[in-house]
């Protein structure tokens, strides 16, 4: 990402949200004309996990995602540049009670699914509390700073890359560090299973049930979600897991997609289906990209 793009993106932030939504919308339309890899994966995903849907339907959906996506993308200034009162003014936030009790009783996991307005949950408990997660390498450095400055500009954040391994998460957890985690891509590592994701088997990572296991943590799952227009955002917490994990750490990865995709059903165009959430198959299985 260039100087001038982030240079646009900060005097973006100053304007209502309403005005920044909207443009936000058309610069969704305008990509999704535009970015025909992206489109073709994003429709790929919806035929796979939405094979009922006309496909009239499906590819209107494709053209959403896009706006959700372009407007997550404009409006991300807005956590990274403006006051604290402001972000806060924007948010309202549902379930509280179900973090805060489960806090109480120790190490939590934060579950943050790749809805494109994760950030915003993420601006919301960084200004509450001091959390941990992990970052992916963005292919542009400075998109890469901004947004670990956007993730750790409140409190004082532990950040780590995921090449560093889960040792420091767990150090920093059991000092009562809440795990702010994004469980649901395919990273095509050794560490995971073929998990269903809407009936089709999905590369998914086992991290959650494997670290609730080492640290004793409560699964929380944190969803957040753009509202129409220049209404804000919302961030709602779920109860935590019971009987959580089981020690069958497929069975709770399968449990954790099926959450996925109750929430998902939910909200259908805010999920980030431009990633290719199939990419890795089991062995002889023909690619779907």
């Amino acid at each position: 990402m260039t100087r001038i793009g982030i240079f646009i993106l900060w005097l973006l932030h100053f304007l209502p949200l309403a005005i920044l939504a909207g443009i936000g919308n058309a610069l969704g339309l305008l990509l999704h004309a535009l970015a025909g890899e992206r489109r073709t994966v994003a429709a790929t995903n919806l035929r796979l996990c939405f094979p009922d849907l006309p496909e009239a339907e499906r590819d209107r959906m494709v053209e959403r995602t896009f706006q959700a996506f372009a407007r997550s993308f404009i409006e991300r200034g807005i956590l990274w540049w403006s006051s604290s009162e402001r972000i806060q003014s924007l948010i309202r936030v549902e379930g509280l009670e179900h973090y805060t009790d489960a806090q109480k009783q120790g190490p939590v996991i934060l579950l943050a699914p790749h809805f494109v307005a994760l950030d915003v949950g993420g601006s919301w408990m960084i200004q509450h509390v001091d959390l941990v997660s992990v970052y992916s390498t963005q292919k542009s450095r400075l998109f890469h700073d901004m947004l670990l400055h956007g993730r750790s500009r409140f409190g004082s954040q532990k950040l780590y890359a995921r090449q560093q391994g889960l040792r420091p998460v767990i150090k920093a957890m059991r000092e009562l560090r809440p795990f702010y985690y994004l469980p649901d891509q395919d990273l095509a590592t050794k560490d995971g299973v073929f998990a269903p994701f809407f009936g089709v088997p999905a590369a998914t990572l086992t991290t959650v049930p494997r670290l609730a296991e080492m640290t004793g943590a409560r699964v929380v799952p944190c969803i957040s979600k753009l509202l129409p227009g220049g209404q804000g955002y919302e961030v709602r917490f779920y109860p935590a897991w019971e009987n959580y994990p089981t020690g069958d750490v497929a069975a709770d990865t399968r449990r954790m997609n099926a959450f996925i995709e109750d929430r998902v059903r939910e909200m259908p165009e805010q999920y980030f289906w431009l990633h290719k959430r199939f990419k890795t198959r089991p062995e002889g299985e023909e690619r779907f990209y």
